[in-house]
């Protein structure tokens, strides 16, 4: 299969990544050096792949790398200051002891970031609504919920 050339931004930086027309996002990701997107079911069902796409939560292992032309994608890494200082949301989950294995964590703060810019102040429902595409097979989701609620104040001073 011949290879293409996509061009796009990845946590800030202009990025070309160069490979198959049918390589996932997630896969080319990961290819590319990003650990925190993370290969789970590969179904679009767990969630742990989840990156923003335009600002949009999306599972990076459901898009085509060439859906991605032109557009920016954003990580748990770009999340991170430019001195190495973590995100509030990053900061909340690790104080409210919401990551046990971790496993589906950068997933999750994906989907709060991505809350949190739309609804600086979610209510539970809300959390539960922008988290209902990420599975956690370890905290029972009321670290998680504390965890934005907390992050949502911090982000909010």
């Amino acid at each position: 299969m011949s290879e293409i050339k996509v061009n796009f931004i990845l946590n800030g930086r202009a990025t070309t990544y160069v490979g198959e027309p049918r390589t996932t996002l997630l896969r080319a990701l990961r290819a590319h050096g990003v650990t925190s997107v993370k290969r789970g079911c590969e179904e679009g069902e767990c969630g742990t792949c989840t990156v923003l796409v335009d600002g949009v939560p999306m599972k990076s292992c459901m898009m085509l790398l060439p859906e991605v032309e032109g557009k920016s994608v954003i990580t748990s890494e770009g999340l991170v200051g430019p001195n190495g200082e973590l995100h509030p949301i990053q900061k909340a989950f690790i104080e409210e002891g919401a990551i046990q294995c971790g496993f589906c964590t950068p997933g999750m703060i994906m989907s709060v970031y991505a809350l949190l810019n739309e609804n600086p102040d979610p209510s539970d429902e809300d959390i539960k609504e922008a988290l209902s595409g990420n599975l956690c097979r370890c905290t029972g989701y009321v670290s998680i919920i504390r965890a934005v609620k907390k992050a949502a104040a911090m982000m909010r001073e």
